[in-house]
């Protein structure tokens, strides 16, 4: 009876605000009032005919992804709506091939969509839409092998959740637990089609450290060849890549803040980085670590 009088208190939407205030302590209240606000946009114009808006935490995610060479292989694995994908494009070079990736048909309808209006047709030729199941990738990849990965895998979207009565509603921690083992399936077959020497970013708009370090980390006891990035190795290669895309991205002058800046308030964890709105002028959640597979290609 007791046992199931503490699983009731964590769910709904008691729960919700029970669970993260364990994780965040004083910090909750101020976070919660955040989520709850409307986040800001960045403008992506990447050669076509309509501009994208995307959260700008999610273009700092995107920016820290290092695609070595004009001849590189690229795949964005959970690639709808198609943001991520369009600012990658804002930096790679020109023999630079990406693979835009989605599971589910609608969403992949979107996806087709959002490469058809916001790309030039030259850039857009050199990306390929696909409809697939990527945690099976390391068995049914397009190509054995690619240079660089993005992962940003479904997760809780806690901002999203917070947002609409019928999912905070029915919130419970078990959503979490399930989703770290697909984010788990999804991110060790992202590590089998890396090449050595290839560079990923995993991502998630989620808060809580199960879905977020506590996948990266699981990495690196299953595989000998993780190396976790410093912080300093990815705020070189971000400010690179936003050298690279800086005309194509766009942060309206009246927030008063830049990249750069929603970059360096992010929380340092153990591997990666969590840029958290109360923290990000109002951007976020949005938690990335890069890695590199070691080893000579």
């Amino acid at each position: 009876m007791k046992q199931s009088l503490k699983k009731a208190k964590l769910y709904g939407a008691k729960g919700f605000d029970s669970y993260y205030e364990g994780l965040f302590k004083e910090r909750w209240p101020l976070l919660k009032k955040s989520l709850e606000e409307s986040s800001p946009y960045a403008e992506v114009k990447a050669g076509g005919q309509k501009s994208y808006f995307l959260d700008p935490a999610s273009v700092c995610a995107s920016l820290s992804l290092k695609i070595e060479d004009d001849s590189s292989s690229v795949a964005d694995l959970c690639a709808a709506p198609g943001g991520k994908s369009l600012v990658i494009t804002s930096f790679m070079k020109d023999n630079v091939f990406l693979y835009s990736n989605e599971r589910s048909a609608e969403r992949k309808k979107r996806l087709e969509l959002v490469i058809k209006d916001s790309l030039s047709e030259d850039v857009a030729r050199r990306v390929k839409v696909s409809l697939s199941d990527a945690s099976l990738w390391a068995k049914k990849s397009p190509l054995k092998e690619f240079d660089s990965v993005l992962l940003d895998a479904p997760c809780s979207s806690e901002r999203h959740v917070l947002s609409a009565a019928k999912y905070l509603e029915v919130w419970s921690p078990s959503r979490i637990k399930g989703l770290a083992v697909e984010q788990w399936a999804l991110l060790s077959c992202a590590w089998r089609i890396l090449r050595k020497g290839g560079f990923l970013v995993y991502a998630t708009c989620a808060l809580s450290p199960a879905e977020n370090e506590g996948v990266v980390l699981k990495l690196k006891k299953k595989f000998e060849d993780v190396e976790y990035l410093s912080e300093g190795e990815v705020k070189n290669i971000f400010l690179s890549n936003l050298k690279a895309a800086s005309k194509k991205i766009i942060i309206p002058s009246e927030y008063g803040f830049s990249l750069e800046d929603v970059f360096d308030s992010a929380d340092r964890k153990e591997a990666g980085l969590h840029i958290l709105p109360d923290a990000s002028f109002g951007c976020g959640p949005l938690y990335f670590c890069a890695l590199r597979k070691m080893g000579d290609a």
